[in-house]
């Protein structure tokens, strides 16, 4: 594919290849906007301002100044001491085997707790819940039903609630969610928001997430954690290599 030339400053090509690496740098949510033709327009339009600059630069010999020879050593400095640490971490390792044998002995902790789904109607008194619940054993879609009667904005959704767990909805609705068998019909549930006809569609029982959802998660955490070992274990072997004194502030 042709890498087109877009300028041309001081002899430097600017090319479209130059404008859409720039573009891949930005934040993804901006790079709609500069994959325009506004967008790339005003990265040209960057790329020759920097270039003009540069050449500025170059002629008023800004590079000779004291001002520039600083701010370079500063940034060798940075550079040098994080190729140094990179260097150290990258001696870091962490093995499949090690991943699993991390996953067996500590299957606890890759553990879910039991989750129900269901869907509620709520209303403002108990007359009204016990009304609503007649109905439903009459014959009324609880769909319906909660779309007519439900306070709750769940109603646009049948009064389907999703999936949740323990600790997620207040403790009268919670206790009632988790012990109702699937399918049967509650009595009304108070609690400080109003009383709620429950409906549990489906369980799942707590269970330890397979190693192939948690082996990556495991590696990560475990090469993170042996980095920081190893990053302070040669911390303090240049502690005892070079000189360093310390005065109170």
């Amino acid at each position: 594919m042709e890498n087109k030339v877009l300028a041309k400053v001081n002899g430097k090509e600017i090319t479209e290849a130059d404008i859409q690496s720039a573009i891949a740098r930005f934040p993804r949510e901006r790079q709609a906007f500069f994959a325009t033709e506004q967008g790339k327009q005003q990265l040209l339009d960057q790329f020759i301002a920097f270039e003009l600059y540069y050449n500025h630069a170059k002629d008023t010999e800004i590079e000779n100044s004291e001002k520039f020879i600083q701010a370079m050593e500063i940034a060798k400095k940075e550079i040098l001491t994080q190729m140094a640490i990179d260097n150290v971490l990258s001696e870091v390792k962490v093995t499949d085997k090690e991943v699993e044998d991390y996953y067996e002995a500590n299957k606890q902790m890759f553990k879910t707790g039991e989750t129900v789904e269901a869907r509620h109607i709520l209303v403002d008194s108990e007359e009204l819940a016990n009304e609503v619940v007649e109905k439903i054993k009459n014959g009324m879609l609880f769909e319906e039903a909660a779309n007519k009667y439900s306070t709750c904005p769940s109603k646009a959704a049948g009064g389907n609630l999703g999936r949740f767990g323990r600790g997620q909805m207040v403790p009268e609705f919670e206790k009632a969610a988790f012990e109702l068998n699937i399918g049967v019909l509650s009595e009304p549930v108070k609690t400080q928001f109003g009383y709620h006809i429950i409906e549990v569609q489906s369980k799942q029982e707590a269970e330890i997430q397979p190693f192939d959802k948690v082996k990556d998660m495991i590696k990560a955490n475990l090469t993170q954690e042996r980095q920081n070992f190893r990053y302070m274990s040669v911390l303090d072997e240049l502690k005892e290599k070079y000189t360093v004194e310390i005065n109170k502030f």
